[in-house]
């Protein structure tokens, strides 16, 4: 897996393509060869309430959350953060440019000890090919 999640004020909406960026950053995570396909999840959920740095109701973030299983080094987890980042970065361009924004990456391992689950996708996946 990875589980890519993208936070995102409210007062982004119509400057954000937000099925857009949830797509780049899928297939940077893909990109990145740290994943099998069928293994990523990316979603994004818009915020409605939040305040950021002085409460300017112009001021806007975007976060992403990865969340990735044990076994990657540091140096992969580094790189898929900045291969999200530069992907993030693309799209926001023009946000950037109109108004002001904060944009975030941060790479989280999942405890195995802690992670419960049931997946059907990958048997599908294997099926169709």
């Amino acid at each position: 897996m990875p589980h890519i999640i993208v936070e995102y004020s409210a007062n982004l909406d119509g400057r954000l393509d937000v099925k857009a960026l949830v797509d780049d950053l899928h297939a940077a995570a893909a990109a990145s060869g740290l994943f099998e396909v069928p293994a990523i999840r990316t979603r994004a959920v818009r915020r409605d309430v939040f305040r950021v740095a002085d409460g300017d109701a112009r001021n806007g973030f975007v976060h992403v959350t990865a969340r990735v299983r044990q076994g990657r080094t540091a140096e992969q987890r580094k790189a898929l953060g900045q291969a999200l980042l530069a992907a993030a970065n693309r799209r926001l361009d023009g946000v950037f440019a109109s108004q002001p924004l904060a944009l975030t990456i941060e790479v989280h391992e999942i405890d195995p000890e802690m992670t419960f689950r049931r997946n059907s996708i990958r048997e599908r996946a294997t099926t169709a090919a």
